[in-house]
């Protein structure tokens, strides 16, 4: 019987950035609107949509999917015995991690956590929210929130606990953050007995490693530049004063043998300060281009 691996993709907030991820890995996934089964150009992999709330349990850890991508806060919620094979810094606009963090009106005297004794907090994430508050020795009445978390607080609740990426959402709601219960990052995981599997853990450790690639390739360019021989020492210096090389960039001899042929790669948040400086210490030609996949 042939092989498949069957991979849970989330359905809803992260559907789309874990879509786009997996098509910078080099796997292109169609969904289509009525479907639950998106097509996938690699037939080795079966894709399902499924709810990220839902993803780890019951769906992986129950084998109905040998694996899945969810968020580390659905796996908390739901307590889920599985296997977490990467940790993939994306959220649903951002490649950084999403907090969950408890907010109060910006008008209330609730000011740290020790005030919510006997409050009432509403949140989706029920059981994080009253472990946390456990460990804080705090009592509190948890309710669970269908939806639209930030409208309750004043009326129907003296805090929320929710997630965010930026706090804009908060903000506009007039709420104040008085503390951060957990980060939450995206997480490939696995079905405990899928992962003894030793065809299916090679294929998930491959789809991990282009994931992971791509997701290091968003935070940098390459750079490629000419400088003549006498300027090389003033460029090299530079650019390691500057930490702009995954190892050491590489320095390879032109036809003409006064100058050199530099390539780098380097953190795209520094690149436009770091090219004016590369021009100032000789080089020239210098390109800046995109990349698809960091593999270290």
């Amino acid at each position: 019987m042939e092989k498949k691996l069957k991979l849970g993709i989330p359905k809803g907030s992260l559907q789309d950035s874990t879509v786009k991820w997996f098509q910078k890995a080099g796997y292109n996934i169609s969904i289509t609107e009525r479907s639950y089964y998106p097509s996938i150009d690699d037939d080795k992999i079966q894709v399902m949509l499924v709810r990220a709330q839902d993803m780890a349990f019951p769906y992986v850890q129950k084998g109905v999917l040998d694996a899945g991508l969810t968020g580390a806060d659905w796996i908390a919620e739901r307590e889920a015995d599985v296997v977490e094979i990467a940790s993939l810094v994306y959220s649903k606009q951002w490649s950084t991690p999403a907090r969950w963090v408890i907010a109060v009106h910006e008008d209330s005297k609730i000011k740290s956590v020790k005030d919510l004794e006997g409050k009432t907090i509403s949140t989706e994430l029920v059981q994080v929210a009253k472990k946390y508050l456990a460990e804080k020795g705090v009592k509190a009445d948890i309710q669970f929130s269908y939806g639209a978390t930030e409208v309750k607080v004043p009326h129907v609740a003296d805090a929320i606990m929710e997630i965010t990426e930026t706090g804009s959402s908060l903000r506009a709601n007039r709420l104040k953050i008085i503390a951060e219960v957990m980060k939450s990052t995206t997480k490939l995981i696995a079905n405990k007995d899928a992962y003894q599997d030793a065809w299916k853990r090679k294929k998930l450790e491959n789809i991990a490693i282009l994931l992971r690639g791509a997701l290091d390739a968003e935070a940098k360019v390459g750079l490629k530049m000419n400088v003549s021989s006498n300027n090389l020492n003033a460029l090299m210096d530079l650019l390691i004063e500057k930490k702009a090389a995954m190892k050491a960039p590489t320095v390879s001899a032109l036809q003409d043998k006064e100058w050199c042929a530099v390539e780098t790669v380097v953190d795209e948040m520094i690149v436009r300060d770091l090219i004016p400086e590369l021009k100032m210490v000789g080089a020239h030609d210098i390109i800046e281009y995109p990349l698809n996949k960091v593999i270290e």
